[in-house]
């Protein structure tokens, strides 16, 4: 089975990129780990964890989107709600509130969602971000907790991957055939190589 080691990055967009880098490596204090850009393009990475990146790509012409409540039902085409950060205590969840009113920005109160106490904010595109820190005793990674009255046939299957709904692999790419294409930032990864050796 495949193991995951977190979210590489979640890539988001931005019309003000020097905005954004306050809000997120100044104000949240995520390090900027890396910086890609030509005419009209940049992606920006910031350090969430140590295994754990969140980017931007600032394009011209991209606005901020409208504030909607976190959670709020909606209708139509949509594809994003909120994203949720994780904190390591109970006091860095009540600093973090503290910083962002500080900082003038509007913070929800510390909201108790049983396994786990959450605030709600927005950066400054509009995209909605909660930060969460889990309630010690109620770890639903090592015992899931089923609250859904009316849970979906699917979900009734329990919280393990179910096998054999997906078709097989048939043949594997072969090691001599697995290569990466240069993208952007691979000729920043070649150059420190090259001065390394």
């Amino acid at each position: 089975m495949i193991r995951f080691t977190g979210v590489n990055h979640l890539a988001f967009a931005t019309g003000d990129m020097d905005k954004t880098v306050q809000f997120w490596r100044d104000l949240l204090g995520m390090r900027l780990v890396t910086t890609l850009g030509q005419p009209g393009f940049r992606h920006y990475f910031f350090e969430l964890s140590p295994t754990d990146l969140v980017a931007f790509f600032e394009w011209q012409g991209v606005e901020g989107i409208d504030e909607k409540p976190h959670g709020m039902p909606v209708r139509g085409p949509f594809i994003f709600d909120h994203v949720s950060f994780g904190v390591e205590t109970a006091d860095d969840l009540w600093a973090l509130k503290d910083k962002l009113v500080a900082a003038g920005l509007e913070v929800s109160n510390v909201i108790d969602h049983g396994f786990v106490h959450s605030i709600y904010t927005f950066d400054p595109n509009g995209i909605p971000i909660e930060f969460s820190y889990d309630v010690p005793g109620f770890d639903v990674r090592q015992q899931p907790l089923w609250g859904d009255r009316a849970p979906t046939a699917i979900a009734q299957e329990g919280a393990d991957p179910v096998s054999g709904r997906w078709p097989s692999v048939r043949q594997e790419t072969p090691r001599e055939r697995r290569f990466a294409l240069p993208g952007a930032g691979s000729e920043l990864a070649r150059e420190r190589l090259k001065t390394a050796s």
